[in-house]
């Protein structure tokens, strides 16, 4: 990352900025974030998680979609917490687009996901994101997330 100087979130910080609650909510706190270019967040992956009961019983693995929503979130906290890029008016942040997606290895119960987003791009209500999911050190996922604010009005 950059020389910008970096901030860390609470969950409770976190919720400041995304509109999801449980069991929605993927992200259980920011461990680093530069403004206009980059964050890590972390993910407890537990047993507990309801979609483990159907994703799957006997052997647990944690759905590739929501390692994605997961990343989506926190490219989502890295633009709405920073002043410079959050618009004025009411909006969301939607996920529009993904494209290089990849998956390198299952995301089990007990694991720890640390979840990197890089501001690649921002463009009026536009952004792009290079993420990665990794356990431990190991990359778990990666792709090139689309994003765009939504006016509510």
């Amino acid at each position: 990352m950059s020389e910008t100087p970096s901030i860390t979130m609470s969950v409770q910080d976190v919720m400041k900025y995304l509109p999801h609650r449980y069991p929605f909510l993927l992200i259980d706190k920011v461990i680093e974030c530069r403004h206009g270019d980059a964050i890590v967040a972390i993910k407890n992956v537990t047993i507990n998680e309801g979609f483990f009961q159907g994703h799957f019983p006997q052997t647990p693995v944690f759905p590739g979609v929501l390692i994605l929503e997961a990343l989506a979130q926190v490219s989502g906290v890295l633009v709405l917490s920073d002043p410079a890029l959050k618009p004025e008016n009411e909006s969301l942040f939607l996920f529009v687009g993904i494209e290089n997606t990849r998956f390198k290895r299952p995301v089990v119960p007990g694991d720890q996901l640390r979840l990197e987003s890089r501001l690649a791009r921002m463009k009026r209500n536009f952004g792009i994101f290079e993420t990665n999911a990794y356990v431990d050190d190991e990359l778990a996922a990666s792709a090139e997330l689309k994003c765009m604010f939504k006016d509510l009005d």
